[in-house]
């Protein structure tokens, strides 16, 4: 439809005829000069045509405008999420690299701890885990320190109720060390968690996470049994054991790839090939 003459009126401006129009402007002829506006932004806010056809031409226009601009918003978005992914990946490489030349990856470097229901909310809430205090000797009463607990390293939590047998322990939840820690300067003997890598499992998944299912005494490979203390030292792979069946056990599409972004980042920090890691071995499958 041809907008050229059509009556339009103006808040400020007045009545005015159309004398000019593409795409993008119109200009409008008014008792003080031609003005020029965008088209079709300007027709509602600013100015309204006296046609009634006309006036129904420029707003499905306006409207078909509208869609294309939030499409292309929308993809531009989708376009600045993938590269911003991208390069956090990139990044996250780098610096993975960087910390695998600054130290030895050591096979027993995870941490399992014997959390008791008392603390299992603070645990969660805050995001770290105490690694008890020293019984005897000269440093007795002091936080311990563990000193193969580095930032590559992931600390699983447990728990055994009074009542259950040793081999019902069932695991709560697992998070990577936040990359700032440094066990020869805690003198709080907390760990904190990573700022990304911390999962929780709901009660119904972690009745399914048994602990000796992955763990083994390699002394006593037939035995199940804690004994005292807080913390044990982990075999790397068991964790990564652990970080994958987690995964088989998501059933909602962002926890599953959330589980195995985590996995992934486990393995990368600790040199094990995804694809070569043998099945659990624990205690309990060997029973």
């Amino acid at each position: 439809m041809q907008l050229h003459s059509k009556q339009v009126m103006h808040k400020i401006f007045g009545e005015g005829k159309i004398v000019q129009h593409d795409d993008s402007y119109v200009q409008v002829e008014f008792p003080v000069g031609v003005k020029k506006f965008v088209f079709p932004d300007a027709f509602g806010p600013f100015l309204t045509l006296n046609d009634r056809g006309a006036a129904e031409f420029v707003k499905k226009i306006a409207q078909k405008k509208k869609k294309q601009r939030r499409e292309e918003h929308e993809r531009a978005q989708k376009l600045q999420a993938m590269h911003n992914k991208n390069l956090k990946r990139f990044l996250d490489r780098e610096v993975i690299a960087k910390r695998r030349k600054a130290f030895k990856i050591n096979p027993r470097s995870q941490s399992v701890f014997w959390c008791k229901a008392h603390e299992i909310d603070s645990v969660f809430q805050e995001w770290r885990v105490f690694t008890g205090i020293i019984k005897s000797g000269q440093k007795k009463g002091e936080p311990r320190r563990l000193a193969q607990i580095r930032e590559n390293s992931a600390v699983l939590l447990t728990l055994r109720d009074a009542d259950m047998a040793e081999e019902d322990r069932r695991i709560l939840g697992v998070f990577m060390v936040n990359e700032n820690f440094n066990a020869r300067k805690c003198q709080d003997g907390y760990i904190p968690a990573h700022s990304e890598y911390r999962l929780q499992l709901s009660e119904q998944e972690s009745e399914k996470m048994l602990f000796w299912n992955y763990y083994i005494n390699k002394k006593y490979p037939h035995r199940m049994t804690w004994n005292t203390g807080r913390h044990r030292y982990l075999d790397n792979k068991w964790v990564a054991q652990i970080l994958q069946d987690i995964v088989s056990l998501k059933r909602v599409p962002q926890e599953r790839e959330y589980v195995q972004r985590f996995f992934k980042y486990f393995c990368r920090m600790n040199e094990i090939d995804m694809e070569k890691l043998p099945g659990p071995q624990g205690a309990l499958l060997s029973a």
